[in-house]
């Protein structure tokens, strides 16, 4: 087994959330390995969309999170190579009826007390919009500060930014502790890496590598399918859904849940997601999810009925039962960070969890409070198969 040079710094995950935390960690000074026991974006990134979306997120911590993260992909798009295809598009969501428009309304307005830009289209407005939509819509809302990038790009871009160490295809088996607890390393079949801070970068897979250093953290997989369509010229302007995906997006319910998000690409597929439900890592074709987005996303664009579906892919958003993430130190045990459970929003909120962790890491002033994102905020209920949020 090698033994490498000590950085400040191990990551486990080379997903965007791990690229990012490596990138702002090195631009704070620090040197940084990281770890994966596949490719980078070979998880939950791979699988994305690119979303980078403040349309979807109640007034609360996570909109907190996703308007600074707005504001630092908007620098980050100047810095890296345009191969990351960072796209301000803008996001519409649209009410079939009256009863939606007014509920879209009330959310709508808590986010703007939040910072959010939201725009109230109305019938013909959406047409004016995207004007291949479905008629008789009653309205919706325009998101000027939605935008969409390449996941994988994205992420192999931060860490060529980084300068990071990296350590592709290698699995950790132990997250090493001294004798108080306290966190000093990894080891992984080929190597060991001593360091004072460990990041748990891991996605899907955070609840594993949190047990490794002692701790429980209850992330769990949630399964989703986009369907890719034949190239098209660009037909959908912006990121276009029904308001019935943002009570899908809050939703704990572990059963099949589906609601068209359509928008088009650089290069011309329109991508149409998304399904969510909870069944474990099984990555078996579900004919039901894709037939419901397919008939849900014909609904919003009629054209899409006739058009090709050229592929399809799916991967586990990693899930915590709060649908916050868990970021920052975990004083259970010294030295450990976490960096996970976005859900669906992991791309987006990739550069703000990095700066934060990076705040963590140099003691330095966090840009907001990680108290709503501590890791140690779960705890078991009854006979332990259910998982309560403790809140101060």
């Amino acid at each position: 087994m090698l033994k490498t040079h000590t950085p400040d710094v191990v990551i486990i995950g080379a997903g965007v959330v791990g690229a990012a935390c490596a990138y702002y960690a090195a631009r704070a000074g620090l040197s940084v390995a990281v770890v994966d026991r596949g490719p980078v974006a070979g998880g939950t990134t791979g699988a994305g969309e690119g979303n980078l979306l403040v349309s979807d997120k109640e007034a609360g911590p996570e909109l907190d999170l996703a308007l600074l993260s707005a504001g630092l992909w908007r620098e980050l798009a100047a810095l890296l190579p345009q191969e990351i295809e960072y796209e301000p598009k803008g996001g519409l969501v649209v009410a079939p009826d009256q009863a939606s428009l007014e509920a879209l309304r009330s959310f709508a307005e808590g986010q703007r007390k939040a910072g959010v830009e939201a725009a109230e289209a109305g019938a013909d407005d959406l047409h004016t919009l995207e004007p291949h939509l479905a008629p008789g819509l009653a309205g919706g809302f325009h998101y000027p500060q939605d935008a969409q990038v390449h996941p994988a790009q994205a992420a192999a871009r931060l860490l060529a930014a980084s300068g990071a160490e990296l350590h592709l295809g290698e699995e950790v088996t132990d997250v090493l502790l001294d004798q108080a607890g306290s966190v000093r390393g990894i080891r992984t079949p080929q190597r060991e890496i001593n360091s004072p801070s460990v990041v748990n970068a891991a996605g899907t897979w955070g609840g594993h590598i949190a047990s490794l250093a002692g701790v429980d953290l209850p992330v769990l997989p949630r399964r989703g399918f986009v369907l890719v369509t034949e190239p098209l010229p660009r037909v959908v302007r912006h990121k276009v859904y029904a308001a019935d995906y943002i009570a899908d997006v809050a939703s704990g319910s572990a059963a099949l849940q589906s609601s068209a998000v359509v928008e088009g690409t650089p290069t011309g597929p329109v991508l149409i997601g998304a399904t969510r439900e909870r069944v474990g890592f099984d990555r078996t074709l579900s004919t039901e999810a894709l037939r419901r987005l397919a008939s849900q996303a014909a609904t919003l664009f009629p054209f899409l009925a006739d058009t090709r579906i050229l592929r399809t892919y799916h991967g586990f958003r990693p899930y915590l039962p709060d649908h916050l993430p868990a970021i920052g130190p975990d004083p259970r045990s010294p030295g450990l960070y976490h960096a996970c459970g976005h859900e669906g929003a992991g791309i987006g909120l990739a550069p703000v969890t990095g700066t934060l962790i990076a705040a963590a890491l140099t003691a330095t002033e966090p840009a907001l409070s990680l108290t709503p994102f501590r890791p140690d905020r779960f705890t078991t209920q009854g006979s332990g198969t259910g998982w309560g949020v403790v809140r101060d």
